[in-house]
């Protein structure tokens, strides 16, 4: 009888500590994340507060010398502007944190109403911004890359200084001199003409971005006078970023075409060119999208001046109005509600970096 011998395949291996923490390292990165989103709120909001009272109360400030002052104190007294600075403090806290921003000093409009009527335009010109800094940036930073520390390098060096420190609004005027005034083949200011303001406002249910609501409608004039008016301002507002995105890409490239299989590659033969276009254009992203929040931010920013010299009717318009008008409460609630969103943003840009590269999780 024989003796008949049973091969087991080998047991697989245990998970390393490392790949069993991965997950958890992955998580714990994302509760933190989040968790201090409240802090930053916290912070960006009460400087906010204390910054709009070094002038005052909100309605002295605003209504300061165009009323009786009886009626100016009955008017602080109602408002409960004559009570402790901390007890107001405080009464703001919980009102932000239930979602209530406040009403507007000049117009009595709920700062929240403020947001969900002009919120789409500014998000729809950040994106436009967004979309601009990307094109622009990332092929010309990879350009300079491949032209390093020769001319075409030097220059675009030179362009994303000069985009990155001109005024946003000076770009803006620039633009509209030559495309709106001599050469006369774009809109001057505005987000549509007349006749597709009126074609959107019989819109049921707009969503306040005007693409959107003119896709919606199916009107290819309409798309396209809304689109030619989104030119000059995503211009303006894109540069300022696309400067950034350039110089991050450049640097990221340059670093990724000096690493060993890199150079293991470009000696079996391959052309430099398909080095920049294969090995080193995916790491080259990985910088960009751990920044993307903190444009965000400046692209809300600048959004201000955008928006003030095109006449693009979004939140950074309607702040410069109430910024003209002394009407520091309705300032105060914008800039809160802004700071939300920049934090939000970050958080959100945050999980979609730890997601792609796990190094900066530790």
């Amino acid at each position: 009888m024989t003796n008949t011998t049973l091969s087991h395949a080998p047991a697989p291996a245990p998970p390393t500590l490392s790949a069993r923490r991965s997950g958890g390292t992955l998580w714990r990165y994302l509760v933190v994340r989040f968790v201090l989103i409240l802090p930053t709120i916290f912070i960006l909001v009460s400087m906010v507060f204390f910054l709009m009272r070094l002038t005052g109360d909100p309605i002295t400030a605003a209504q300061g010398g165009r009323l009786p002052a009886d009626e100016l104190a009955k008017r602080v007294h109602d408002a409960g502007y004559d009570r402790p600075l901390i007890v107001q403090y405080v009464e703001y806290l919980g009102q932000v944190f239930t979602g209530n921003f406040g009403t507007a000093v000049t117009d009595g409009r709920p700062i929240s109403d403020i947001l969900l009527t002009f919120g789409g335009a500014t998000l729809e010109l950040a994106v436009y911004a967004l979309i601009v800094a990307l094109v622009v940036g990332i092929p010309l930073g990879m350009v300079a890359a491949y032209f390093r520390d020769r001319w075409p390098d030097a220059a675009l060096r030179i362009a994303a200084i000069l985009w990155y420190a001109t005024p946003v609004f000076f770009v803006g005027l620039l633009l509209k001199l030559v495309f709106a005034v001599w050469l006369d083949v774009l809109p001057v200011a505005g987000r549509a003409s007349t006749r597709t303001e009126i074609d959107l406002s019989a819109l049921d249910h707009p969503t306040g971005i005007y693409l959107i609501d003119a896709i919606r409608l199916g009107n290819l004039d309409d798309i396209g006078d809304v689109l030619q008016h989104a030119i000059l301002p995503a211009l303006a507002l894109g540069f300022l970023t696309a400067g950034i995105f350039l110089r991050l890409v450049r640097t990221n490239t340059i670093a990724t075409l000096s690493r060993d299989y890199v150079d293991a590659a470009r000696s079996r033969g391959v052309r430099e060119l398909r080095l920049v276009r294969s090995h080193a254009f995916k790491p080259a992203l990985i910088p960009i999208i751990t920044v993307i929040g903190l444009q965000i931010a400046l692209l809300l920013g600048g959004a201000i001046l955008t928006e003030t010299t095109f006449e693009w009717k979004g939140l950074g318009y309607e702040l410069g109005q109430y910024l003209a008008n002394r009407d520091f409460v309705a300032v105060q609630g914008i800039v809160a509600l802004l700071a939300v969103i920049v934090a939000v943003t970050n958080f959100i840009v945050d999980v979609i970096a730890a997601i792609i590269d796990p190094r900066v999780r530790y």
